[in-house]
């Protein structure tokens, strides 16, 4: 095959668009990775406002369409009617109030999230406790159940806390995971 074949030219343009791709990906991960990294405070504080932005757009539109649906639908009972009624007006009053106070909604979810998480940590401890007796390598399942349960209970006790560490580390990630992506943009190679 030739240069100027034109299935070598797709191929070749195919391998750079992947490459590009690749590369401008990394190197925006890397950016926001280090933007989150150097300067906690601000990305968090971005991050909590969009997330909650759009919660707000979200309960807003679904009590829009809740109330939309008890009004025009014809089909509707009584108690479906009303139901749809009080529904779509619960979502659009905490719409309000979640777009009225953008960091405040942020912050709760973050802190909510950190919960679960802690919850989750937890209860996967206790089952790894509780599978002790059919692992082949106890000693890894207790070290594995100690961390996961030490680790659950600090995020349910200090769920600020967990949630400004997991956002360092999603940092972190993003910075690392990003340099592997541009490796991999210089590495990729037509075949």
């Amino acid at each position: 095959m030739s240069a100027n074949d034109p299935t070598v030219t797709a191929e070749r343009h195919a391998v750079d668009s992947v490459r590009i791709i690749l590369g401008v990906g990394g190197l925006i991960a890397v950016a926001l990775g280090l933007f989150v990294l150097f300067a906690p405070n601000s990305s968090g504080k971005i991050a909590l406002v969009a997330t909650a932005m759009l919660l707000s757009i979200y309960a807003l539109i679904t009590g829009l369409v809740y109330l939309g649906t008890a009004i025009f639908s014809g089909s509707l009972g009584g108690w479906a009617r009303t139901g749809r009624v009080l529904l779509g007006l619960l979502y659009v009053i905490g719409g309000v109030i979640m777009i009225s106070n953008l960091l405040m909604t942020g912050v709760v979810v973050a802190v909510f999230v950190s919960i679960i998480i802690g919850v989750l940590w937890l209860f996967e401890g206790i089952l790894a406790l509780s599978m002790l007796r059919k692992s082949d390598n106890k000693v890894w399942m207790v070290i594995y159940a100690v961390i996961s349960i030490i680790a659950g209970l600090v995020l349910m006790f200090s769920p600020l806390m967990g949630a400004a560490t997991l956002w360092l580390l999603l940092g972190i990630s993003m910075i690392v995971l990003g340099v592997v992506q541009v490796v991999r943009a210089f590495s990729v190679k037509a075949a």
